[in-house]
């Protein structure tokens, strides 16, 4: 049975919602000590991954680690200019290539970060690199220059990004070293979000907000001088986008960071598929979580002026993008779980079980999208919410959800056939479903589980013209995530606390850990201290003893700056860790400045059990119509897909092979 230990850590403070008695939960927490000895070792599919050989977009395989992402990213920059990324200003062009491509303008649908609901005041841009970029896809100047920052802290260094202010805009500098760039270095501009770069009048270096301040007007003119720009256009989306750099205005530090690489965790019973245009099966059904733009009659987000799905069309433009509706939209990932009662594969998802109630937990690296109730442009906010989490059985259930790991219930009611609890989960990348009933009860339910949630499209493994050959992995590895909720965070909270000066956070592991991900917002100030040092540690015996994961974590202030400074920052860091089943891992975040840690999370790697064989299904459209064809894999390997012209690949599906047992 899976991750029982942690419900015992979270189970003394859980307010229930539900008509179990005090007493029935402390009998069932002894029961369900009694299961964990007697579960037997189960199968189940950690982390499968698939990469093709398109040339773009190839999908997770190929960019789910930073050290997988650089190396695409080398590979892309090598094809399209010819030139290999060996130097600070090369490594960084090929990233802003990468992103240019990968990701686009739009408004994100928020996370309740604080706790005080998605239309909350304060800080609730989308700061964390990995679900940014798998889930979304899109954001406003300032979510995709904070989330880059945490890219260019692994590929270069130490708060080597930063978000800038502008004029009515969030640019974004990183800081190059190498012999054109000075001694000491020099910030450069490298701004996603307007595709613009622009270049010394030697050509040989990149130049930066601050020194074009002098002369904004010629330096943001297309026609000033193009050969220096190397094949690179000046405000690539639009030709005006370039006033914003007349204010220099705010620098902002360690502005975004960067959690757990994107794992998917597949269960017995359990399929993901995953759908590369709006509308799902029928093609009208829409399911996201952004702004509803509502262009051309397809409901959510969507861009017109973008390199998404052209970037063939970027290097050595010399207009721009051109406005086309729809250019970019969003994608959908489908998950949908029938747990089998009939054997003990159902404990592959279980968090807790007695005679009386199963409690299963799901995660995603995506997240849990809506279909709105009106078609407003915030109507994912609003109550009355479809599609995202949706339960179906064929006998009476009674059920409850919960968000923060357990620690409160929700919508607990009886239903039979449909019971659509998207209004709870939406926004989000995990839950808990509580069941009452025993497996018995439960196996005549024919109970399933349909999530569905929001993706990046760029990040889909696409199919290519001329056939495509597929490369699979699993690393038998899933993730157990205490955030970034701070409502979740405070269910594993054991001393100190947010808004505090230190604060520790304890998860019990019922699989064996192999890294621990952690993060931390704080409150840094105006400007921020160099001098004060941050620290985040784990122990695995009880805090006897303490592993740093972020040691003497600072603030660097190099080169030149703007006026004002953003007074909050993120100090974050991953470590290996060797922590056996059964044992419980502490988090401590402390600094020597008395600075405050606004919100905090942890996120353990954990291995998973024997790993099931896999089916993947491609579902495409090509000259030679419409197409559906499967392999199993049973371990790393490659499968050769015969692919006609004119491909349009429509879906991708995972599902564990129960028939290999």
């Amino acid at each position: 049975m899976t991750r029982l230990n942690r419900l015992q850590s979270v189970l003394p403070r859980i307010t229930d919602s539900m008509h179990w008695s005090c007493l029935r939960a402390t009998c069932s927490l002894l029961m369900v000590a009694v299961a964990v000895s007697a579960a037997p070792a189960l199968a189940e599919v950690g982390d499968p991954q698939i990469r093709t050989d398109h040339p773009w977009y190839p999908g997770e395989l190929a960019i789910s680690t930073f050290d997988r992402l650089f190396a695409t990213q080398a590979e892309t920059y090598k094809r399209v200019t010819g030139l290999t990324a060996d130097s600070d200003e090369n490594k960084a062009l090929a990233s802003w290539l990468w992103r240019n491509t990968h990701y686009w303008h739009g408004e994100a649908g928020r996370r309740d970060l604080w706790g005080k609901g998605f239309q909350q005041a304060g800080d609730t841009r989308l700061r964390e690199y990995w679900n940014g970029l798998f889930g979304y896809g899109f954001g406003l100047c300032g979510t995709t220059h904070s989330q880059w920052t945490a890219e260019f802290e692994h590929l270069l260094g130490h708060a080597r990004g930063r978000g800038v202010g502008a004029a009515g805009h969030n640019a974004f500098e990183v800081f190059l070293q190498g012999d054109q760039y000075g001694l000491h270095g020099r910030w450069a501009l490298l701004d996603h979000d307007l595709s613009t770069v622009i270049f010394h009048e030697s050509g040989r270096r990149l130049i930066g907000l601050g020194e074009m301040q002098s002369n904004v007007d010629r330096w943001i003119n297309r026609g000033y001088m193009p050969e220096k720009q190397r094949g690179w256009l000046v405000c690539g989306l639009h030709p005006g986008d370039g006033n914003s750099y007349r204010q220099y205005a705010v620098a902002e530090y360690l502005a975004g960071y960067a959690g757990p690489p994107p794992m998917v965790h597949l269960r017995r019973g359990e399929r993901m598929r995953r759908y590369f245009e709006p509308g799902l099966e029928d093609g009208k059904t829409f399911v996201f979580w952004g702004r509803n733009y509502n262009t051309k009659g397809i409901p959510g987000p969507e861009r017109s002026r973008t390199w998404v799905n052209q970037p063939e069309r970027m290097h050595g433009s010399k207009s721009g993008t051109p406005h086309k509706d729809g250019q970019a939209r969003f994608a959908n990932v489908v998950y949908v779980y029938r747990p089998d009662f009939t054997n003990e594969d159902y404990r592959e998802a279980v968090v807790a079980e007695d005679e009386n109630s199963i409690t299963f937990e799901f995660q995603t690296p995506y997240v849990i999208g809506a279909t709105p109730p009106n078609n407003s442009s915030w109507g994912i906010y609003d109550a009355g919410c479809r599609n995202g989490l949706v339960l179906s059985a064929k006998a009476q259930c009674e059920v409850a959800i919960s968000i923060d790991a357990g620690r409160t219930w929700q919508a607990n009611q009886k239903f039979v056939d449909v019971l659509d609890l998207t209004d709870v989960a939406k926004g989000r990348s995990q839950y808990w479903l509580r069941f009452a009933g025993d497996a018995k009860t439960l196996a005549n339910a024919d109970l399933a589980i349909r999530t569905v949630c929001q993706a990046n499209v760029a990040v889909l493994p696409r199919l290519k013209d001329n056939d495509t050959t597929i490369t699979y992995e699993a690393s038998g590895q899933a993730v157990q995530s205490m955030g970034p909720e701070l409502n979740l965070a405070k269910s594993f909270v054991t001393a100190g606390g947010f808004g505090e000066k230190s604060v520790t956070m304890k998860v019990n592991s019922n699989r064996p850990v192999t890294r621990i991900f952690a993060s931390a917002h704080t409150a840094s100030g105006s400007p921020p201290r160099p001098d004060v040092k941050y620290v985040i540690e784990c122990s695995i015996d009880g805090g006897k003893s303490w592993q740093p994961i972020v040691q003497d974590w600072s603030i660097p202030r190099r080169g030149d700056e703007p006026r004002d400074f953003w007074s909050q920052s993120f100090v974050y860091g991953s470590a290996a860790i060797d922590s056996p089943a059964e044992r419980s891992v502490q988090v401590r975040f402390r600094n020597n400045g008395g600075k405050r840690f606004l919100r905090a999370e942890t996120h353990l790697i954990q291995k998973t059990g024997a790993t099931d064989p896999v089916r993947v299904t491609y579902d495409w459209i090509d000259d030679g119509g419409a197409h559906r064809e499967s392999n199993v894999f049973r371990g790393a390997g490659q499968w050769q897909l015969a692919t006609g012209k004119n491909v349009r690949t429509r879906w991708v599906e995972f599902e564990p092979f129960i028939g290999a047992r």
